[in-house]
């Protein structure tokens, strides 16, 4: 029929759009710098929230944000909860990328926690 599209196209226009979503989430620096930490291996929310250097409850925020993106899992840990980079995500090999399934985002520079520096990772434009 004229103007209905296949599903394998429908998949794919569904693929790109969640890979955009996924994209934009990670385009504020401070969302971008807590799955840099992660890369780390899992943290608690005060282990982040040291070298971010901002209130516990705008971290929360962006944990949820990140964790409804399907980007980092929370597991509860006593009083606390223990986050970490959600299995799909991860690249166990490099620690020093993360894939989004679309593409995969790598980190120049190793992570460096310094409290109070809430500078973000540079970014990778990919091998050169």
């Amino acid at each position: 029929m004229p103007g209905r599209k296949s599903p394998a196209r429908t998949d794919l226009a569904r693929a790109d759009v969640d890979c955009a979503a996924r994209l934009k989430i990670l385009a504020d620096p401070t969302r971008l710098r807590v799955v840099e930490l992660l890369m780390g291996g899992p943290r608690r929310v005060a282990e982040l929230q040291k070298p971010l250097a901002i209130d516990q409850s705008l971290l929360s925020h962006h944990l949820a944000v990140l964790r409804d993106a399907g980007l980092v899992e929370s597991q509860r840990a006593g009083k606390g909860v223990v986050y970490r980079l959600a299995p799909d995500v991860e690249l166990p090999a490099s620690r020093a990328a993360i894939d989004l399934g679309c593409c995969q985002i790598a980190f120049a520079a190793p992570v460096k926690v310094t409290p109070g520096k809430a500078t973000p990772g540079r970014l990778s434009k990919g091998p050169r």
